[in-house]
């Protein structure tokens, strides 16, 4: 699945989110909505509990305002959420 550069840098909190694979085996299967973000880490509230996941070590997938799922590696948003969003993104394909 190819990811255009405006989806790297959009706004993440509010989005819902799963967390698809990942090394941390105590991630996988975390699924919710994005309530915050700092430079390493996403929190997602899963169920009636908040999980903080680190980004470099998952991969997630993001379900953008108009229905499609995305599939993100979280070494593409690792940064401070409002840097990511002003900076360029060079295109990989």
């Amino acid at each position: 699945m190819k990811v255009s550069p405006d989806i790297l840098q959009s706004e993440l909190i509010g989005l819902r989110a799963k967390v698809a694979k990942s090394l941390h085996a105590d991630y996988l299967g975390i699924k919710g909505k994005v309530i915050d973000e700092t430079r390493k880490t996403l929190v997602i509230l899963h169920g009636n509990e908040r999980k903080t996941v680190t980004k470099d070590v998952a991969v997630f997938h993001f379900t953008m305002p108009n229905g499609a799922t995305v599939e993100i590696d979280g070494k593409a948003i690792v940064g401070r959420p409002e840097d990511r969003v002003k900076k360029q993104v060079r295109r990989r394909w």
